[in-house]
């Protein structure tokens, strides 16, 4: 899990400034996440951000209609961050069909904005933000989440990768992607 929600407030704002710097001609790139091009990919972090405030925070915010992406992506990210502060962190969330640890969801929330700000940052040609500790924690979380089984269309095999290589390229690497 996340060292702490100021771990994960870090990643989400490194996310929204990634997202900030996405040209409109740069949506049909391809990313290294299969399926998704870069506005594709914009759509489902931003959307699924707002799934995990709605989570933690115990239903859903006010739609904001006619925000930019960014500002969508910061609103939900700060109800999340507040959530989590306020004991979302210690209590069960509902995420779907699922009940889990608010803990876990925000484990997953730093696998997810790591993973796919990765993403975003190599189809734009952005330079990658994540600080080494956050990849190494995302990589705990994910090694303590994501059995063999649970992979599939989101997550490809494991790629080999030499344990001293950074931080950030060693978590992509669990996630199935190369740097």
């Amino acid at each position: 899990m996340p060292a702490d929600v100021d771990q994960l407030e870090a990643v989400l704002d490194k996310t929204a400034r990634l997202i900030a710097e996405v040209r409109p001609e740069q949506g049909s790139l391809p990313t290294p996440c299969p399926d998704y091009d870069v506005a594709t990919l914009v759509g489902h972090t931003v959307e699924w951000v707002g799934h995990f405030a709605d989570a933690l925070a115990g239903g859903p915010a006010t739609p904001q209609p006619g925000q930019l992406a960014e500002d969508q992506f910061r609103a939900s990210a700060e109800r999340a961050v507040a959530a989590l502060r306020a004991g979302a962190m210690e209590r069960e969330v509902t995420l779907g069909e699922m009940t889990l640890p608010g803990s876990a969801v925000a484990g997953m929330m730093l696998m997810e904005y790591v993973g796919h700000g990765w993403d975003l940052a190599t189809a734009t040609g952005q330079p990658i933000p994540y600080a080494p500790d956050e990849a190494e924690s995302a990589l705990a979380t994910g090694r303590g989440m994501l059995t063999p089984e649970l992979r599939g269309d989101a997550f490809a095999p494991e790629v080999p990768i030499a344990d001293d290589a950074p931080a950030v390229d060693r978590f992509v690497a669990f996630l199935g992607r190369t740097a």
